[in-house]
């Protein structure tokens, strides 16, 4: 059973846990109305995608 010959210390084990920090969520501004809408994604307050309207009334949340 392979086991560690040695303790990994708490300084070792961050700088490797070093690139797993969590990233905060980016968003950008609907070019209809301004919102903040998650990219690539239609806009939840008006309902438009890439300058179009995709649906014709707003999602309820």
């Amino acid at each position: 059973m392979a086991v560690p010959k040695k303790k990994i210390s708490k300084s070792r084990r961050g700088m490797r846990r070093a690139h797993q920090a969590l990233v905060g969520v980016s968003s950008s501004e609907c070019s209809n109305c301004g919102e903040p809408k998650l990219p690539h994604h239609m806009c939840g307050s008006c309902g438009h995608y890439d300058q179009r309207e995709v649906i014709s009334s707003p999602i309820e949340s």
